[in-house]
């Protein structure tokens, strides 16, 4: 196994498996993206709990890999050097993931699945977790009804640009990719978490409804939606 003792992380989770990348997450639609991701590529990993409800995310060993105390984060003892590799953001995770497996980011789209995932990480998640918070938590307690419907009201435009560039095809950007991969589990927490897309304007959509069934029918994504196991 590659001595991965020099990071502190490894001395709260220690690997399992060797030379497996070791993934520090919780099955969130920021996280699940990356164990979909590993389970899609056939990558070897070894799926550790962090823990929000223990704060685990605050332990200095976690702050020692993400000092932003956001998952995912991984390990790979195999870096592309053949050293250790230490990375967080889930973008950033399913480029080199791609990048290093030669799955999910084909020469030919590259481009196109680059830029479906950047709006994802820059207008999807942060629109439909802001939707989230004053549809399904706590925000729903506050009377102005502004906030809300600011973020309902871009959150139905995003799902419009989004609907309109699947017309006519499976998948976002061509082929199966990580783009994929980035966008269907915020649709899904959408629709099955927050309980918010109908006041987003689900049941008006032509093709997107139709996208998230076709991305959860896959066998790996039924297996990461679930990884890491909650205790």
């Amino acid at each position: 196994m590659t001595d991965l003792a020099q990071f502190p992380i490894t001395h709260r989770w220690p690997p399992r498996t060797a030379d497996a990348i070791q993934l520090y997450s919780l099955p969130t639609p920021n996280g699940v993206k990356i164990s979909i991701a590993l389970e899609e590529m056939g990558l070897a990993y070894d799926a550790h709990l962090v823990d929000f409800s223990t704060n685990d995310q605050m332990s200095k060993e976690f702050l020692s890999l993400n000092p932003n105390n956001k998952i995912p984060a991984i390990l790979d003892p195999q870096g592309p050097d053949g050293t250790p590799l230490a990375l967080f953001e889930s973008g950033a995770i399913l480029i080199y993931l791609a990048e290093k497996s030669g799955k999910l980011l084909p020469d030919a789209q590259r481009y196109h699945v680059l830029q479906w995932l950047m709006f994802q990480m820059g207008g999807l998640g942060p629109m439909f977790g802001q939707l989230g918070f004053f549809h399904h938590f706590a925000g729903k307690d506050i009377e102005d009804p502004r906030p809300k419907e600011r973020y309902r009201s871009e959150a139905a435009r995003l799902l419009r640009v989004l609907d309109t560039a699947l017309e006519g095809r499976d998948w976002i950007a061509g082929d199966y990719s990580i783009a994929d991969i980035a966008i269907a589990p915020w649709l899904n927490t959408l629709l099955n978490f927050y309980k918010a897309a109908e006041t987003a304007g689900w049941a008006d959509l032509k093709n997107v409804p139709a996208y998230l069934d076709r991305f959860l029918a896959r066998p790996a994504v039924q297996r990461g939606l679930k990884i890491p196991a909650r205790g």
